[in-house]
């Protein structure tokens, strides 16, 4: 943010949405995929797309303007440097991740509403609708997570456990890099039925689906996988009220063995509710997407984990984003 506030940076912010639509909108058609094998002119390409002419053509011209893909003779083509991180398939593509901030746009643009009623926004499937939104979220969490993991385990140094109960785990991303860590160690990742064939093929991929159970089921219902003596809780809270995070931290409780550890990564927000930056923008993701959810302090946290049967709760890693991390001992 600016340290000083004038008339210019303020309609700089105001006007921070257009790029912002414009990568989105290049995302949802799935545009870079047209542009992956030649340049193309921009009749070429929306005939690929089945889209308007005229209007993919302006599409296009900003998207060169921002240099994201390039403009010679009339033909636009994706250069090597970004073709790595938004074309489909690549280790680098960011391209899961872009159609989910889509989705999250799509939710943004109704805060105002949101604001008035205190109801989360009208949820609009993207033009691959529902399923395969829910499919770009999964892979967007394998996209942040995946090159940090690695580093936030080793920052933690929790010592040697036996089983990890990865509630909610999703790509598995956490769970390889788990393993990974404690080469001893074996996993359950509980999740939803549709998610658990996605977490096969990345666990397989890595090498360490031998090591894991995989268990299917919805954690606000159905009673956790017992026998782990580490429960790792990743990204989840935020989606809850505090209620709803005692039920979860109690389940917790009930599965893990005795003296087991319960770590939960997330936002951490302090008193004040306005640091980090990051967090108090994350807080209105949460208003205009779920029910109840929000960002927490630590002391919240703490309350609600002894509420729940969990002791000790301390803080293992700060972060300005949602790499912090609380741990708490099964009292």
């Amino acid at each position: 943010m600016p340290n000083k506030w004038t008339r210019d940076t303020v309609l700089e912010l105001a006007r921070g949405y257009q790029a912002a639509c414009v990568l989105a909108a290049a995302a949802d058609l799935d545009l870079f995929s047209a542009l992956t094998d030649a340049p193309r002119g921009a009749a070429a390409v929306a005939g690929g797309l089945a889209t308007d002419v005229h209007a993919t053509t302006v599409l296009l011209d900003a998207l060169s303007a921002l240099g994201i893909i390039q403009k010679r003779h009339g033909q636009y083509s994706l250069p090597d440097q970004t073709a790595v991180l938004v074309a489909e398939g690549g280790p680098e593509s960011v391209l899961s991740m872009l159609q989910h901030q889509a989705n999250c746009l799509r939710r943004w643009v109704q805060l105002a509403d949101v604001v008035k009623t205190g109801r989360p926004a009208e949820r609009k499937p993207s033009l691959h609708g529902g399923a395969q939104d829910e499919a770009a979220f999964i892979a967007a969490m394998d996209v942040i997570c995946a090159p940090v993991a690695s580093e936030v385990i080793a920052d933690l140094g929790v010592p040697p456990f036996k089983h990890l109960l990865d509630v909610g785990g999703a790509s598995g991303t956490w769970t390889i890099a788990w393993l990974r860590a404690y080469p001893e160690a074996t996993a359950t990742l509980f999740d939803l039925p549709h998610v658990i064939p996605m977490a096969e093929e990345r666990l397989t991929a890595a090498g360490v689906r031998e090591r894991v159970q995989l268990v299917a089921g919805d954690f606000t219902t159905d009673p956790l996988p017992t026998g782990a003596d580490l429960a790792w809780v990743s990204a989840i809270v935020h989606q809850n009220s505090r209620e709803q995070n005692r039920r979860l931290f109690g389940a917790v409780a009930n599965s893990l063995t005795g003296g087991g550890r319960i770590l939960i990564r997330d936002v951490l927000m302090d008193d004040s509710r306005t640091i980090p930056v990051a967090g108090a923008l994350f807080a209105i993701n949460m208003l205009v997407a779920t029910e109840a959810g929000g960002t927490f302090t630590f002391d919240e946290l703490r309350e609600d984990l002894e509420a729940a049967g969990f002791a000790d709760a301390v803080v293992l890693r700060h972060d300005d984003g949602m790499n912090a991390v609380v741990s708490a001992v099964k009292a």
